[in-house]
């Protein structure tokens, strides 16, 4: 195997984690806190399409990360409302936002840019002399686009914040217990209404991301299930970023691998290609899963007074 294709191999392995990293990261947050994220996927979408839209507008690849940030944020203040406040049924209003997503994001496309599909500049990287010229880890290294630094950063920051802050500890007691913080004097309605509000954020981020920077446009139904796949892989991290992140770029791997056997030419099925990543999650879970770990309180809504 050539170092241009062990390089190209290890590129796409990141290019495809970044989104589940970004994505899974919210969704661990939220899930210490007690709010399972079905509609992490809608939030994705959204922030996709949000992204790209402003992008598109502004011309610039910050801009539009902002944008697909604030387009997930408002998408997860439906879970606030709806879950956090008013308790409601946490699956069933996930599962009606990633179709309200679905169905809006496909809309607006086609009302917009049913016959221009426009496309974005690539997106900006580091280009650091003599370091990024290493063979194979060079541009794997010091050549990567900056979101991914940022969601590097992301990811030790986060794990530094559950478990050396005192906010850290807020969110982890109120999915074990929400009725001791609350008796401690911890607001659980604000702890968890943060934690699903930076879940939406880092949702709308990870589809920000599919869209600038992967694709450089934005196509219906994009996300490809990833939400799901992030939302399996911050159940197994066990409340570890650092394991979200492992877990990631596993999958990562498995989805870069698929284009490389069809650069090899091997003769095998599209579909079974294709499905290759999501077997290998598969798989994963099956032989961890019965040893991750789910907070106690986890999609239980929280009533004042009620044991």
């Amino acid at each position: 195997m050539s170092e241009a294709l062990i390089t190209a191999l290890l590129v796409g392995a990141i290019a495809a984690s970044v989104p589940l990293m970004l994505a899974g990261l919210g969704e661990l947050i939220s899930e210490r806190a007690g709010v399972l994220n079905v509609g992490l996927e809608g939030m994705m979408l959204m922030g996709a399409y949000g992204g790209f839209v402003v992008a598109l507008a502004t011309g610039s690849t910050w801009m539009g990360f902002v944008g697909g940030a604030v387009a997930g944020g408002l998408v997860s203040l439906v879970m606030v409302v709806l879950c956090v406040r008013w308790g409601l049924d946490q699956i069933v209003v996930g599962i009606g936002i990633l179709l309200g997503a679905e169905g809006l994001t496909s809309l607006l496309h086609a009302a917009q840019f049913a016959n221009t599909y426009p496309r974005l500049g690539k997106a900006a990287a580091p280009s650091i002399p003599w370091f990024s010229d290493i063979p194979v880890v060079g541009r794997v290294v010091f050549g990567e686009p900056y979101m991914v630094y940022v969601t590097l950063i992301a990811v030790f920051v986060a794990g530094w914040v559950l478990r050396k802050t005192p906010w850290g500890l807020a969110i982890r007691a109120t999915g074990e217990s929400p009725e001791a913080v609350d008796a401690a004097g911890v607001n659980v309605v604000l702890v968890r209404s943060l934690a699903t509000l930076s879940a939406g954020v880092l949702a709308g981020l990870g589809g920000a991301y599919l869209s600038l920077v992967s694709s450089g446009n934005f196509i219906p139904l994009m996300t490809g299930g990833r939400g799901f796949m992030a939302l399996v892989l911050a159940m197994l991290a066990r409340g570890r970023p650092i394991w979200l992140a492992l877990g990631a770029l596993l999958f990562g791997f498995a989805t870069a691998l698929t284009t490389a056997l069809q650069i090899f030419g091997i003769d095998i099925r599209p579909e079974i290609v294709n499905s290759l990543p999501f077997v290998v999650v598969l798989v994963v879970l099956t032989l961890f899963g019965r040893d991750d770990y789910l907070p106690s309180s986890l999609a239980l809504p929280y009533v004042r007074g009620e044991r």
